[in-house]
């Protein structure tokens, strides 16, 4: 019988460790799944466009493209940088209006 109750009690003991431990990461990414909502929403919404998963992509890449512009005009391609900001200002101007 004491070994019946220390199984018992080990069993406890270990379900009530797990479920503190699923517990805590769910409210950890639940939390971070909620800073990320809200800085995305609140990026969107600064620039007048909806927070939608396909709007976010193509900012993403106009920005993008306006990272390329700049590093080739610092490394000189004068052609290749005004090419590319010009590709970026014509996706993120598409975007914003």
């Amino acid at each position: 019988m004491q070994i019946d109750r220390f199984f018992h009690w080990l069993g406890e003991f270990l379900g009530d460790a797990l479920r503190v431990v699923v517990d805590a990461l769910s409210t950890l990414f639940a939390g971070l799944w909620v800073a990320i909502d809200r800085f995305f929403d609140g990026l969107a919404r600064s620039l007048g466009v909806n927070p939608s998963l396909i709007n976010l992509v193509v900012l993403i890449i106009g920005v993008w493209m306006l990272y390329k512009g700049i590093r080739a005009l610092v490394r000189r391609a004068f052609v290749a940088g005004i090419v590319w900001l010009f590709l970026g200002l014509l996706v993120l101007g598409w975007l914003i209006r």
